[in-house]
C-alpha cells in the first residue's frame, strides 16, 4: 500500500497511486466511451419519448420504439465503467452516484465525462511527471 506522500490528488479526491497508473489509463478511456454511449443514447431516448408521447406514435407506428431496452443495458455498463475508473481513483461512494446520475441527464454526461477526463489526467500526470497540458481539455 502507498504512502500518502506517494499519491497523486487531482481535486475532487481522485487519488492515483504510482503503481496504479498503467491499470487507470484503460478504466479512463473504459468511462469515457461509455460517457459518450450513453449520452448520444440518452438523446435518442429522448427523440422516443417525444415521439410516443409528443407525436403519439405508439408500437410499431414509432420508429425508435425498440430503443429504450437497449439504452437501459448500456446505461447498466456505463455504471460499471464509473464504478470500476471510481473505485481505482479513490472517490468517495457520493462521488461516484453523482457521476452516475449524470448519465440520466441529456448532455449532463457530455460535461462530467470531460471534467472527470481533465482530473484524471491531470493526477496521471502529476504521478508520471508527464506534461498535462497533452491532456485533452
Amino acid at each position: 500500500m502507498s504512502t500518502p506522500d506517494t499519491r497523486a490528488r487531482a481535486g475532487s479526491g481522485t487519488v492515483i497511486a504510482p503503481q496504479d497508473v498503467d491499470a487507470v489509463r484503460p478504466r479512463l478511456t473504459f468511462f469515457t466511451v461509455m460517457a459518450f454511449v450513453v449520452g448520444v443514447g440518452l438523446l435518442v431516448l429522448v427523440a422516443e419519448m417525444v415521439l410516443s408521447y409528443g407525436a403519439g406514435l405508439k408500437g410499431a407506428d414509432n420508429p425508435l420504439s425498440w430503443w429504450p431496452q437497449p439504452h437501459g443495458f448500456i446505461y447498466m455498463v456505463y455504471l460499471v465503467a464509473t464504478a470500476v475508473l471510481g473505485f481505482k481513483v479513490g472517490w468517495s461512494l457520493p462521488r461516484m452516484v453523482l457521476v452516475m446520475l449524470a448519465g440520466c441527464v441529456p448532455f449532463l454526461s457530455f460535461w462530467v465525462e470531460r471534467r472527470v477526463a481533465r482530473e484524471v489526467r491531470a493526477a496521471l500526470a502529476a504521478v508520471t511527471g508527464a506534461d498535462p497540458q497533452g491532456a485533452r481539455r
